[in-house]
């Protein structure tokens, strides 16, 4: 399959979920539930789609694995909305070799993830990112999660886009990073737009600063869009009625990586997405008082979406509003 046009990715200027892993009872990789994932994404109003990311339990997935899931999004999305193959491989050459794989395959972008398991200097990382870019044409995307340590500086995003001009964009997932937003978009003269992670939690004050969009995970899609187009818009009061909601369930999940996973699949079950909310192992095993609590978090997030008037699955919507505009083949 060709790659999609460079300019196919376009201006972000909203959400991008991560689309998470579904499996079955049995641990296998569900594919058709990955498809429609990718369905209640586009009819949620995503900008993008990205995976297999943290979010999508990447480093449970074997090689094969990461692949597919890759062209199955693809192929579902029909160029319906932009796919972004995740790349996450401290080797330079693996990285190399997949980040290539996913544009071959169709991908629009490719996230690159920092290698972050031991210190290395920005020139160390520098010789990791040229490597791998070089070899590429659609545009990339750098995330870097780098828990209580320092992520990359301005300087350094503005020295690798000038000698990659379609390196794009950098996911960063960090508190208080306004004055870091302002910075990069002045360091690079705005050709770097800035994308946060951490389930969108700090998306109030960081539209404010300029953010090029938001990369949460993709139970509250739809919640998030509305949220981002209310601050996008200038009615910060209105979007905060609905972020208050949206809030205590992405605080809850992010406590740890692995109750996320319950968390998010389980949102998607309510939703009437997932059939099953399967975390593969080695998973953390989500203790009575833990899922009694996500269990109340998401009845508190339909409510929010009854009150909005908004479809608990707006791709069921979707699918039979198609259905019902289709001409019968009467003989």
């Amino acid at each position: 399959m060709q790659p999609m046009p460079l300019d196919r990715l376009g201006k972000i200027d909203g959400i991008v979920p991560i689309i998470p892993t579904p499996f079955t009872l049995e641990e296998e990789v569900d594919w058709e539930s990955l498809r429609d994932l990718v369905e209640f994404a586009i009819a949620a109003g995503a900008r993008a789609v990205c995976l297999p990311a943290y979010a999508s339990e990447f480093y449970k997935l074997s090689e094969a694995e990461r692949r597919h899931a890759v062209t199955e999004a693809v192929s579902q999305s029909a160029g319906r909305i932009p796919v972004i193959a995740q790349v996450n491989y401290l080797a330079a050459r693996q990285a190399t070799e997949l980040a290539r794989y996913g544009q071959e395959a169709g991908a629009a972008a490719v996230c690159i993830t920092v290698p972050r398991l031991f210190p290395l200097t920005e020139d160390d990382l520098f010789r990791y990112f040229d490597r791998i870019i070089k070899g590429l044409e659609v545009p990339v995307i750098i995330q870097d999660f780098n828990p209580g340590g320092p992520s990359l500086t301005p300087r350094f995003i503005a020295a690798l886009h000038l000698a990659h001009p379609h390196f794009r964009f950098v996911k960063l997932e960090e508190p208080q990073m306004a004055a870091k937003v302002k910075a990069i978009r002045q360091e690079t003269g705005g050709g770097v737009g800035v994308l946060e992670g951490w389930g969108g939690m700090y998306m109030p004050e960081l539209v404010a600063a300029g953010i090029s969009g938001v990369m949460p995970g993709l139970g509250q899609a739809d919640l998030l869009a509305h949220i981002y187009r209310l601050l996008s818009q200038g009615e910060p009061e209105a979007a905060f009625e609905v972020f208050e909601g949206v809030l205590p369930q992405i605080v809850f999940s992010l406590q740890n990586m692995e109750l996320y996973h319950h968390a998010e699949k389980l949102l998607l079950r309510a939703r009437g997405v997932l059939r099953q909310a399967q975390v593969r192992e080695a998973r953390q095993e989500l203790r009575p008082h833990d899922e009694e609590h996500i269990h109340f978090l998401n009845r508190r997030i339909l409510a929010l979406l009854d009150r909005l008037g908004l479809p608990h699955n707006p791709a069921a919507v979707a699918g039979s509003r198609n259905r019902c505009t289709t001409t019968p083949n009467v003989s």
